[in-house]
């Protein structure tokens, strides 16, 4: 039988270079949310004894070493694969392979908590409704955002994140009301930033593991390189100063709040609701609803931005021969969105939420809370990587090497390494059983790795 093969067009369709700097900051502030601290705070707080403030801060500064080594490597790949992409071209194809897969859990659950958690925040508003219509309704949405043109999802972000900060004056404003007429002792307020009954460094870095959770998914900027006008400029500039501007607003969230409750713990039921119970304190049951009713906006725009930049990353994967490509790594014309991945995440997402929450009920926990602790693993394994291939690109095979090309990358991949390793057994568990998975997919995709196993294309 004789073989048919199509000829590949002279012109293949592209994703669309729309993005300006300022685009590009907007939906990565969107992505992490301008809330970010607010779901997070009352387990930092717990765990830190107080002293958000600086869990939140020193997890800036970490999570910089790392915005900086995303930034460079898309000044050489500005590839929609990212992480995937810089590894397999600087280490080899294999460990680009393995890193690509742990992003796509990483990626993967990030839409299905945001799905998870949006169906759950919706139901304190209508109690009525089944919260498995809820994730339905709340993936159908993200999907159908998405489905759209990339400028369209671009402006939508920038009315969320005005909404958001508007909603974050707000609270700013109340508490600065409330403490405006109080007298308070010596060195009130230095408190939150160190408190002498309380501190201790093993407390402070107990609580910074999970303040890094409110800079999750600033690398998903460096996934929108193929959309960005000037991305050897606009994805380094735009990464560190979303690092940065996060950074402040969350600490400006955390100190205010912390102002208002001290360091004294939070009950084991209220963790999740923490920084609504301080936003009651500061402004009364009004202002309680608003910060619930923000986190859920706050959360619909993140869930937006995660699966715009899960379906760009398996783009990448797909037109790589890591997935299968005539799927995955195929554009839609029209739009020029790949839209088929954004129905996958999209499913994924439904499914996903729909099983967590299934299984999480008969253990006692939640879909958002197994899904919250599973996620950093794939992430750090990214971040591990994107730091090594810097050192190997700008170190060791550069010719103008810099201290900063060693420094910066070694202090990035040993800081993620050591979040890695003190993750929690449940994320450990499921993180080892999803990137066996991966291994075996490769195994058998490439007959015992006995061929090529992926084909990287970098456009221009």
């Amino acid at each position: 039988m004789t073989e048919v093969t199509a000829a590949a067009p002279v012109n293949p369709v592209r994703l669309h270079r729309t993005l300006s700097l300022w685009n590009l900051i907007i939906m990565g502030i969107v992505i992490i949310q301008p809330t970010a601290p607010m779901p997070v705070y009352g387990i930092v707080n717990n765990r830190g004894h107080g002293h958000v403030v600086s869990a939140v801060l020193v997890a800036m500064i970490a999570m910089l070493f790392t915005a900086i080594s995303y930034g460079r490597m898309a000044r050489v790949y500005p590839s929609a694969g990212s992480a995937f992409t810089y590894v397999g071209q600087e280490m080899h194809a294999s460990l680009g392979y393995v890193v690509g897969w742990a992003m796509v859990m990483d990626y993967l659950l990030n839409p299905l908590i945001c799905t998870a958690f949006c169906a759950k925040a919706a139901m304190n508003i209508l109690p009525g409704v089944s919260y498995y219509v809820w994730i339905l309704i709340f993936a159908a949405f993200f999907t159908g955002a998405n489905l759209r043109s990339i400028r369209t999802s671009a402006r939508m972000n920038e009315g969320l994140c005005i909404a958001m900060l508007l909603v974050v004056s707000l609270f700013l404003g109340r508490v600065i009301q409330a403490l405006w007429h109080v007298h308070h002792a010596a060195g009130f307020f230095a408190r939150p930033f160190y408190e002498p009954g309380s501190f201790h460094p093993n407390l402070l870095f107990a609580g910074t593991s999970v303040a890094v959770l409110t800079y999750m998914g600033f690398d998903g900027i460096s996934t929108l390189s193929e959309e960005t006008e000037n991305p050897q400029r606009n994805i380094l500039l735009a990464t560190v100063l979303v690092c940065v501007i996060i950074g402040i607003l969350s600490a400006m969230e955390v100190y205010a709040a912390e102002l208002i409750w001290g360091s004294k713990p939070f009950p084991s039921g209220q963790v999740e609701s923490a920084f609504a119970l301080i936003a009651r304190q500061a402004g009364g049951p009004v202002l309680f609803h608003i910060i619930n009713l923000t986190l859920l906006v706050a959360t619909m725009g993140s869930g937006m931005g995660t699966q715009l930049a899960a379906s760009r990353l398996l783009y990448g994967m797909g037109r790589g021969d890591a997935l299968p490509k005539s799927f995955f790594g195929v554009i839609e014309p029209k739009h020029r969105i790949p839209r088929n991945n954004i129905l996958v995440v999209g499913l994924f997402a439904f499914a996903g939420a729909a099983t967590l929450e299934f299984f999480a009920q008969a253990m006692g926990g939640g879909a958002y809370e197994i899904g919250a602790q599973a996620l950093n693993f794939g992430a750090f394994i990214a971040f591990m990587g994107v730091n090594a291939a810097s050192f190997v690109h700008y170190w060791v095979h550069g010719k103008s090497r810099r201290p900063s090309h060693l420094l910066v990358p070694a202090l990035g991949f040993l800081i993620c390494g050591f979040i890695w390793l003190h993750l929690s057994r449940a994320a450990l568990v499921l993180g080892t059983v999803w990137m066996v998975a991966g291994i075996l997919y490769g195994a058998v995709r490439t007959r015992g790795f006995r061929s090529e196993l992926v084909n990287f294309d970098i456009p221009a």
